[in-house]
């Protein structure tokens, strides 16, 4: 498949291409990351899937694009992005703030037709559970307390003042477009929902995983593993395992 859209170069990332995999699963990443975190994902899918990650703007490659603080419009132009891969089943994978991002698109999505065959949401609170969170509004030793206290960020981070400079920003707007998200009452989606969450999260109760279940008309499976915001480092090989299963037997 030949791909010639420039807005698909500047948003997909596909580290271990499968050309002729039967389905794609498109990943989305949490606040403050990028398209890399998705390689071990991509290089253990396996043959039958083909792993595209997305690149926001404004980071690594993209850094001298203005960076986007609303998730509807980032919904919206990874939606636009991905258009040209939806030549065959695919689903959507996001974590955290990447999860309400792939809710998004999986709305806007299926309202033009093209329903993915699963989404799959990890570290995040389902759509329709709302906190009051202003991590954004924060100092900067503000959020540096609070990317230590979640433990998804590698430490040498914050031994490297220039590193830690050029990251502070884009964390900070990815939690405003986070924390400023509000859900739209709409119609639930129709495809399968897996959720997938940390035991001891402090951004997600259980209660607030499983209630993903209220935005399809699909079946819901949760899973709960030990540890906390950050419970796929520890736990990836089970969860990709879940993932390559569900999409193996959806595509028979």
């Amino acid at each position: 498949m030949s791909i010639t859209t420039t807005t698909s170069d500047l948003w997909v990332r596909r580290y271990h291409p499968r050309p002729d995999a039967a389905v794609r699963l498109v990943c989305f990443p949490h606040a403050g990351s990028s398209a890399p975190y998705y390689v071990p994902v991509s290089a253990n899918a396996g043959p039958g899937v083909d792993v595209l990650s997305l690149q926001y703007p404004g980071r690594q490659e993209r850094r001298n694009e203005p960076l986007i603080d609303d998730i509807g419009e980032l919904a919206a132009q990874a939606c636009e992005a991905i258009l040209p891969w939806l030549d065959r089943p695919f689903a959507l994978f996001g974590h955290s703030m990447g999860a309400t991002v792939a809710f998004e698109v999986a709305r806007r999505l299926t309202a033009q037709g093209r329903e993915p065959m699963h989404l799959f949401a990890s570290g995040r609170r389902a759509p329709s559970r709302l906190r009051d969170e202003n991590v954004h509004r924060r100092d900067d030793a503000g959020i540096i307390a609070e990317m230590k206290s979640l433990s998804g960020t590698d430490t040498r981070v914050f031994d490297d003042e220039d590193l830690l400079q050029s990251v502070l920003p884009i964390v900070r707007n990815d939690y405003k477009a986070a924390e400023t998200y509000v859900y739209t009452p709409g119609a639930p989606l129709r495809c399968p929902v897996t959720a997938f969450t940390g035991h001891d999260d402090p951004k997600v109760s259980v209660e607030e995983a499983d209630a993903w279940r209220e935005h399809t008309t699909g079946p819901t499976v949760l899973h709960v593993y030990d540890g906390g915001h950050f419970f796929l480092t520890q736990h990836a090989s089970a969860v990709i395992a879940v993932v390559t299963g569900s999409l193996a037997l959806a595509a028979v």
